[in-house]
Order: C-alpha cells, then structure tokens, then sequence
C-alpha cells in the first residue's frame, strides 16, 4: 500500500466524508508531484484600489436568506487554554459566545428576520460551546446549531505516508485549516439543509473577532452586485506584516489571497511591505449559497491552494517525528469563485483575539460594546488601539494572566503603549496613561496612575 492509500485508509477507517477524503487525496497527490504550494511575487500584482463599505447606502436586504456562520474550532492553546477559546470572558463578564449570541439576537429583534446563528465547531468545542449558547434560546432557528470540521492525517516528511504516534495517538491528526468550512458544511449535510431551506446568504467569521457583526448594508450591496463571494479586507499597517495580504493574479487579474506560509523565503520583504500590498484579509466572508453548491459539484470538493505546514507530531517535542500538516484557508476561495470580490472596511470590524496582550486590551476600557452588541474601540481612541506587551513568561497563560489582573484590567483608554516586564501584579483601578513601562517584580497599588 502506497503512502496516499493508507492515508486514505485511516481516514475513512476514522469515519470521514468522502469530500474531505477526496480533497485530502488532491493535495497529496499535489505534494507527491513536487507542488510547494507557494506563490511567489512575480505571479502576483498589487491591489490598488476597492470599493468602501463606509460608502454604501442604506438599501433592503434579504436578511430572511441569511444565515450566520462562526469558526468555532479552537481551544486557546496558545494561552494555555483547554476547552473553547470562545468560552473565555472578554467583556462585562460575557464570553466571545454570549456576545455573538446577542448581536445575532439584537439584529433579528430589529428586522424580524429568522438569521440563525450557526457554529463549525471542533469535536474538542462543540459540548461544552452548544450548552453555552443554549442559555441564549434557540439561535439556529429551522437548522442544526452546529456542524463539526474534519481532520487529516498528519503525514511523515520523508516518504509522505500517514505518522504513527503510539505515545499518544491524537496527535496523529490535524485540523485542515479553516478552508474546511466548504468541505464540512458538505460531509455534515448543513449546505443541503441551508438550501431546502431557503437561505442563500452565508455570512462566516471567528467566533474571537467581536467586530464582526453582520452588516446589512454589505449583504444589500453584495446581494445587488451578483458576486458570489466576497471578502471583507482592511488597510495593513506593522502589526499586519504577517497576516495574509490581497493581490491579483498576473495571469488573469482575478483576485487571491496569498498568506505568508505560501510566500517563498526571497519574497519575504514584498509580503510585509505594508505599502506595496496594502489590504490583508480579516477573515471575515460573505457567500452565495447556490454559486458555493454549483462550484462544488457533484464531488463536493473545492480546489483551493494547498499550504504546507512543516512540523514535529508532537509540538511540544521538537525531537518527535517531523510531519507535514496539509492545510487550506477559507479566504482562498476568492481565487476560486468567478466574479468574487473584496470590500475594504473599516478596522472597527476587525477585533481578534489571539493572545493575552490582546485580550487585556479587549477587557479594557479601550473597547466598548455598541449599537448592535458589535465591540469596537472607544471614540476617545481614534481608531488606534493601544500597543499592550505583557512578558510572556508570567502573562502568556490565561490562569497567570488573571492572577495577575486579579481586581480587573487596568484603564487603557488613554494608553499609547504598555510594556511590562517580569512579574508584575496590577492592584484595582489602575490607569495607565500615555506610553508606559512597568517592571517587575512589583505589584501595582489599587488606583495608581502610571504616566508617561
């Protein structure tokens, strides 16, 4: 048995889908001919210009055809986190989940729209993210609450044949990237039960971007303009150097989305030229549920270009076998969809939350919730959030984090940068104004006002 077909094996043996089987097999086979799945600059041209969702108009949208998407996959490991990394509190004591609950609530308060809110979770998410959500009533109205992302082999770098990890046999598999939203909603039935019922209109996002709120003004834009994909981008600045950018393809002009694991290594300084490629892609999508079933045909497998991610099965053992992880992003699919497009927005839809340096600025005063459950920064801020840079060794877990912040976050609203350095505990009432370094050991008295 050749390498492919006992990475197919197990796969099947798992109780996989035949579309994600099939869609595994197609970049395999792409490895084993000696694709890098790259693209590299002179492929590649600048965009220049796009339309502005601040400059659309009011106009009626087909809100009863719209369904609500999150990517609700990831446990927060990076913060040492163990269960639903959107089950941490963020907010006034609400979760990333009860807040997306509300705006989704809210929206239908005011339209009277069915718009069912939807989860791809993992099987590590999806109990203890449905019971969360559950508290909210019932948010997927005539639809499943949720439908479960697949996984995929991890194979062996040398000979590509799926990794054997007796130690701990999980770690023989890998989630595909959030590009498997298209196979999923397929293997789990969710595309045939959004179009029996009624919906064309997809709206997907990360459950820890709380910017990103459905905007009906968009979906009457997008619904008018007859593009069957479209891509919510915004202006890159320094902190964006490594995000996935927007471009045009020489070949034919059609937009792609190019991340930095598909950049070649001479190609580095052009992808983090912030001038030169200027949008980078939130991650934010809108889709046309009819063209989505069209494209995938009868197999139900989208072509999106494969990324190659070099790792060891164990990734807390750099000793462990080296494996490749077979990946794909879901913003791809503008290189795939005929006709698709990108709209800028403004940064205001953009809030993710990716690490605890992100998240004390989240639970600051620096943000808000407004109109619409929707987080975004506070006026006073124009549009700048603060630099916040906590030392990793005693604030990059979530359980120090919060022994740290034990009495709350400080006030961040007037901060340009916060650095801190060694172990510091922060007292209640802290306010923090203008750029300002704090080094430990110490602890921070309740109502201080550390100023530059």
């Amino acid at each position: 048995m050749d390498a492919l077909d006992a990475a197919l094996r197990k796969m099947r043996d798992e109780g996989l889908g035949e579309a994600a089987v099939e869609t595994f097999a197609r970049q395999h086979r792409r490895l084993q001919e000696g694709e890098t799945g790259t693209l590299p600059e002179a492929g590649i041209e600048p965009v220049a210009e796009l339309p502005d969702a601040e400059e659309l108009p009011d106009a009626p949208a087909p809100l009863d055809e719209a369904v609500v998407i999150k990517l609700n996959g990831g446990l927060g490991t990076s913060m040492g986190m163990r269960q639903a990394k959107s089950l941490l509190e963020v907010k006034d004591g609400m979760s990333f989940l009860d807040l997306i609950a509300e705006q989704v609530l809210d929206l239908r308060r005011a339209s009277g729209a069915r718009l069912p809110l939807v989860l791809m979770n993992s099987f590590a998410t999806r109990e203890d993210s449905l019971a969360a959500l559950a508290r909210h009533g019932d948010l997927s109205a005539d639809l499943p609450a949720d439908f479960v992302q697949n996984k995929v082999p991890k194979i062996e770098r040398e000979g590509l044949a799926p990794v054997s990890w007796p130690a701990d046999p999980s770690l023989e598999w890998a989630p595909p990237g959030h590009g498997d939203v298209y196979t999923a909603l397929v293997t789990s039935g969710m595309l045939d039960a959004l179009l029996r019922g009624g919906y064309r209109w997809a709206f997907i996002s990360n459950s820890d971007n709380l910017g990103a709120v459905l905007d009906p003004r968009i979906l009457a834009w997008l619904a008018g303009s007859g593009a069957p994909f479209l891509m919510e981008v915004a202006d890159r600045t320094s902190s964006d150097r490594k995000g996935g950018h927007l471009a045009r393809r020489r070949s034919d002009g059609a937009l792609v989305l190019r991340e930095i694991a598909q950049t070649p290594d001479e190609d580095l300084e052009a992808f983090q030229d912030t001038a030169r490629h200027r949008f980078f892609n939130t991650n934010t999508l809108w889709i046309d549920l009819r063209a989505l079933e069209a494209l995938l045909g009868e197999v139900g497998v989208l072509d999106l270009p494969m990324i190659v991610n070099r790792k060891t099965v164990d990734p807390a053992d750099a000793a462990s076998t080296p494996v490749i992880q077979l990946e794909t992003a879901m913003g791809a699919a503008i290189g795939v969809f005929e006709g698709a497009a990108a709209l800028r927005v403004p940064r205001s839809r953009f809030v993710p939350v990716k690490t605890t340096n992100d998240l004390l600025s989240l639970r600051s005063d620096a943000y808000v919730v407004g109109e619409g459950r929707a987080v975004h920064l506070a006026p006073e801020r124009r549009g700048v959030p603060p630099f916040v840079d906590l030392d990793p060794e005693h604030f990059k877990l979530v359980e120090d984090f919060d022994a740290r912040f034990a009495a709350g976050p400080p006030s961040l609203v007037a901060c340009e940068a916060l650095h801190v350095r060694g172990d510091v505990h922060f007292g209640a009432g802290v306010i923090v104004r203008g750029e300002v370094t704090v080094q430990g050991p110490a602890r921070v008295p309740d109502h201080a006002v550390l100023a530059s």
